[in-house]
């Protein structure tokens, strides 16, 4: 794949995935297409050297590995996580709304969420719906209605002429509620039943969230930017795919893994979130799928394993560079960025950091460095959670990029086989 379409083909990614649940059933499509079978987490597994198969939990974490030509105990694990959800305005369980003539959608900001960046854009509805299909069966289905149906429209200047001067304040119960047309209430479980061909009686719940149906683009002069929705973080779930897929040529003693969990944006806490326990189930029964079996087999593994949290990383902005530590300026094109932390907001340290810093030179360049200044708070991901939860080594990366949290982000499409470059090798090691 060459570099720029390796670009374009995260732009496909991101398109196919405007929510977690079409995000895993993204990277299930190709995965299978890579000749990688499903487990049933309700089966007892067993495994041999070279098996590839993955799993999904609650239909938006996924957890997809290749088994070591040495068992675990042996060799331990090589390991990629990353997260599927980026932060939104999701509808309320009772989301008809009818005010002043005008049909809208009761929402609720998910995660860190830039409200201004919502305003006037062209905004479609997807995510999960359940349905009954039968006295006792429920059904989940996946929908997308595609195309515009919701907008949050600015209030005219002319009524709030203190806007430019004064800044935007937004509340979030009263100024982001988006309208869906005029006339009476608008009923969504109606909408999405007609979308999937069901009955509106048959629709028992959803998780619906608002998504840009704006197109992810290269942009820039020369095709040097990459402009899309939800980078934060389907840039690094595209990554750790592509690496998983791409390190199949190179079998190793270790059994790699890739975990792409949901939730993240609101802490993790959750059946699927990196502070549950997918991950730790998945690895235990991965080390008890071997026939052989040995003493202490699960705690050895992680012992001698090795995990990349990869979250995008926060790029330096031309108008605001004095927001950034001076020393350590990440810019766009030059490759994964390490991510660093005295008070263990990122499980970056000098071990897991030099180990990374190989794999990047492996793959043909030096990470760049991020410190968040002493005078500012630091965001968090999945790395220092599941370095406490397992105990096992854990390096925090990621590619650098602008507008984070934004509805609308952007990153450098070189950063794009950079990094997928750099998870192929910490994969192959």
């Amino acid at each position: 794949m060459s570099d720029r379409e390796a670009a374009r083909d995260l732009c496909r990614f991101v398109d196919a995935s405007p929510t977690p649940f079409h995000a895993a059933r993204e990277v299930e499509r190709r995965l299978i297409a890579a000749g990688f079978s499903a487990l049933d987490e309700r089966e007892a597994w067993s495994f041999v050297p070279g098996d590839k198969r993955y799993s999904i939990r609650g239909g938006s974490t996924v957890l997809a590995f290749v088994v070591g030509d040495d068992a675990p105990t042996r060799a331990g694990f090589r390991m990629i996580g990353a997260h599927t959800d980026s932060p939104n305005l999701r509808a309320k369980p009772l989301a008809d709304v009818h005010k002043n003539g005008y049909r809208q959608v009761g929402v609720e900001p998910y995660g860190g969420v830039i409200y201004a960046s919502w305003l006037d854009r062209d905004l479609s509805l997807a995510g999960r719906v359940t349905v009954r299909r039968g006295l006792a069966i429920v059904e989940s289905r996946l929908v997308d209605l595609e195309r515009p149906v919701a907008r949050v429209p600015h209030l005219a200047i002319h009524l709030n002429r203190g806007v430019n001067t004064e800044g935007l304040v937004l509340n979030a119960q009263k100024h982001l509620v988006p309208l869906l047309g005029v006339g009476e209430k608008a009923e969504l479980a109606a909408i999405v039943a007609e979308a999937l061909g069901e009955d509106k009686n048959d629709v028992l719940g959803f998780d619906l969230m608002l998504y840009d149906t704006q197109r992810a683009a290269l942009g820039g002069l020369s095709g040097e930017l990459l402009f899309a929705s939800r980078l934060d973080n389907l840039a690094s779930c595209h990554a750790a795919t592509s690496a998983l897929i791409a390190s199949l040529v190179r079998p190793t003693a270790a059994t790699k893994l890739i975990v792409l969990y949901d939730h993240e944006e609101c802490g993790s806490r959750s059946a699927v979130g990196a502070q549950g326990t997918v991950l730790k189930d998945t690895l235990a029964r991965i080390v008890m799928g071997f026939s052989e079996q040995l003493p202490q087999g699960f705690e050895r593994a992680l012992a001698q394993s090795f995990l990349v949290s990869a979250d995008m990383a926060h790029a330096v902005h031309p108008n605001y560079p004095d927001q950034h530590e001076p020393e350590h300026r990440p810019e766009l094109g030059k490759g994964l960025v390490l991510k660093t932390n005295t008070n263990q907001s990122y499980a970056t340290n000098a071990e897991t950091s030099a180990r990374f810093t190989l794999a990047c030179r492996e793959a043909g360049y030096s990470p760049q460095q991020f410190v968040t200044r002493s005078d500012l708070a630091c965001g968090s991901t999945i790395g220092s959670i599941t370095a406490a939860r397992l105990g096992v080594a854990t390096v925090d990366v990621g590619a650098p990029m602008l507008s984070m949290h934004s509805c609308r982000e952007m990153c450098g499409a070189d950063d794009v086989p950079l990094s997928i470059a750099a998870l192929t090798s910490v994969l192959s090691q």
